[in-house]
């Protein structure tokens, strides 16, 4: 008897970019919002039920527009977890928050949203990713 297999590969068409900072999430979104004149609110936390493994409880903030969107996601799991990476995005556990922009232009054009990340001063560092080379980037599909 034959197996098939399914390999999916999935086409991340977003800019990802990845935060350090100490903090907090409301208040990072709040400098967010008044800096890159945003309005981040705060959506439902996103779940991800790992069955036998355990569960991840992602925060998650939404700026919409009718052009683009973005997202700020925290790459920890807001709940404990007996996960041994407890991360949205294992692969670079080393960023606190992960922003997720869709079809930015203008002040959410790549390069012009890195610059302006970086001059903020509650954001110690920060580093624009190409999704498409994660190992979890199944993770940042919603």
């Amino acid at each position: 008897m034959k197996t098939l297999t399914l390999d999916l590969e999935y086409d991340c068409d977003f800019d990802l970019f990845g935060i350090v900072s100490s903090s907090r999430e409301h208040k990072l979104a709040w400098t967010l919002n008044s800096s890159l004149r945003l309005r981040l609110i705060k959506q439902q936390d996103l779940i991800y039920d790992l069955f036998a493994q355990g569960r991840l409880v992602i925060s998650n903030y939404l700026h919409a527009t009718e052009n683009s969107t973005l997202r700020l996601l925290r790459n920890r799991s807001v709940d404990p977890s007996p996960l041994k990476k407890p991360f949205l995005a294992p692969d670079i556990k080393e960023y606190d928050y992960l922003i997720q922009v869709s079809n930015g232009a203008g002040p959410l054009a790549p390069q012009e949203l890195l610059e302006q990340l970086t001059r903020l001063p509650e954001v110690q560092y920060a580093c624009q990713f190409d999704p498409n080379t994660l190992k979890f980037k199944e993770n940042l599909l919603f």
